[in-house]
């Protein structure tokens, strides 16, 4: 239910996006296949290399002074950004865009990421094989993430060349094209854009889509609309002391020291209806106790699988072991400041909702990277670890579908709503 009590419409696919989400190899073709077809309008190139040496391609349309970017596949677990950005090309070469204006659409920003993901992408998108193939980095291997002035380690090559090209463009809009597993709807900017939060709720809501009204994404962040959250200026308070998250030192904060604002743009592959849900909820120290402590009981069985993985696994996938191993850093202190921020609070069905939503998705996400680094795993144990990963796994599940109510997005509609929104940005800002 939403915060009006109105249940959201089941979502409906609208005409021309998708109904797969391409590889980027299927995304750098089709921008080919534009490029060749509207040479006039149309200019693919590359502006950089990942650290493994794959391209990072950026299709440009129209010439005008006035930039708009578009980032796609941030993050490697969303490909719905890299299917929003071929989307978005064929939308605008569809028609005359707005004299003026010029078009830059990077088509994967973590290339070398999403080549760990793919395999969900050539089969059924079932939620049980998105983990299977499931991969996503640590906060200093996210290439939007920039180290902190005086850090030790150096920025990504993906960093450098997006900052590079925030250099050349100077866009007066950045679109960040995110996704997220399980939830709703939302949008986070670096200021206000007026107009454009009613019309990202029309949009989300002509999909079928809830508008994820407490993001966890976005805890203490200011709200002005539903769905709609400002980006923390640096010192702030409110937001959440677990997650070593910093809007300040991140690609987005670099446009708009540029003069641009930056549209984190979100959209979920399951739609989650509570998180729509704005009234009270009846019992929060119950339920968001009941989930940090699932939280923390999970983390600390998870560590001690960690320790069965062998050791050619762990040089072999060093990802996903450094990955894995930050998530478990990470899962206690969140659960700690659940406990003591949190169940003391009143807080909303859509906060609650949200934590437990974690508290499943956290340990599925490590599980199903643990039976990955364990697939060759010899020696006493080594059964058993998989054995109980796999229950892991299999029980997180079954909460999402089954608790939660998970319902999956098509692809096709997230792609229209990602596009919509891109778009509508664009002309609130004109």
């Amino acid at each position: 239910m939403t915060d009006t009590g109105r249940r959201v419409r089941p979502s409906r696919p609208l005409t021309g996006a998708p109904a797969r989400y391409p590889t980027v190899a299927g995304a750098e073709a089709a921008a080919r296949r534009l490029a060749l077809r509207h040479p006039d309008r149309c200019r693919l190139r590359e502006i950089g290399r990942s650290r493994a040496g794959r391209p990072l391609l950026l299709l440009s349309i129209d010439r005008g002074p006035h930039a708009v970017l578009a980032v796609g596949g941030p993050h490697p677990n969303e490909p719905v950004g890299i299917a929003a950005a071929v989307r978005l090309a064929e939308l605008l070469l569809e028609r005359p865009t707005r004299p003026g204006l010029s078009w830059h659409l990077l088509l994967c920003l973590d290339p070398d990421g999403a080549a760990l993901n793919a395999g969900w992408l050539d089969g059924p998108l079932t939620m049980r094989r998105h983990y299977e193939h499931f991969f996503r980095p640590s906060f200093e291997e996210q290439p939007e993430l920039l180290p902190a002035p005086g850090a030790d380690r150096r920025p990504m090559p993906e960093s450098l060349a997006l900052t590079g090209l925030l250099d050349e463009l100077r866009p007066f809009l950045q679109c960040s094209l995110h996704g997220v597993d399980f939830g709703g709807a939302f949008v986070q900017l670096t200021r206000p854009v007026p107009g454009l939060s009613e019309r990202f709720a029309r949009s989300a809501d002509r999909a079928g889509i809830p508008l994820d009204l407490d993001s966890f994404d976005a805890i203490g962040w200011a709200s002005p609309a539903p769905g709609t959250y400002l980006m923390p200026t640096p010192g702030s308070t409110g937001a959440s002391r677990a997650l070593p998250d910093e809007p300040e030192l991140s690609t987005w904060s670099y446009a708009a020291r540029l003069g641009a604002v930056t549209a984190v743009l979100e959209v979920p592959m399951w739609s989650v209806d509570a998180v729509g849900d704005a009234r009270p909820h009846p019992a929060v120290g119950q339920a968001v106790g009941a989930a940090a402590r699932t939280l923390k009981a999970r983390a600390e069985e998870l560590t001690a699988l960690l320790a069965r993985v062998p050791a050619h696994a762990r040089e072999v996938h060093g990802a996903l072991v450094r990955t894995t191993e930050f998530n478990l850093e990470v899962a206690p202190p969140v659960a700690d400041e659940w406990l003591e921020r949190w169940c003391p609070e009143p807080l909303t069905v859509s906060r609650v909702t949200t934590a437990g939503l974690v508290a499943a998705r956290l340990p599925l996400r490590v599980a199903s990277m643990l039976l990955r680094l364990l697939a060759d795993a010899r020696g006493p144990g080594a059964g058993a670890a998989r054995d109980r990963a796999r229950a892991i796994v299999a029980e997180s599940l079954d909460e999402l579908r089954h608790r939660f109510g998970a319902r999956w997005v098509p692809v096709e509609v997230q792609v229209a709503h990602q596009a919509r929104a891109v778009l509508t940005a664009a002309d609130c800002l004109i």
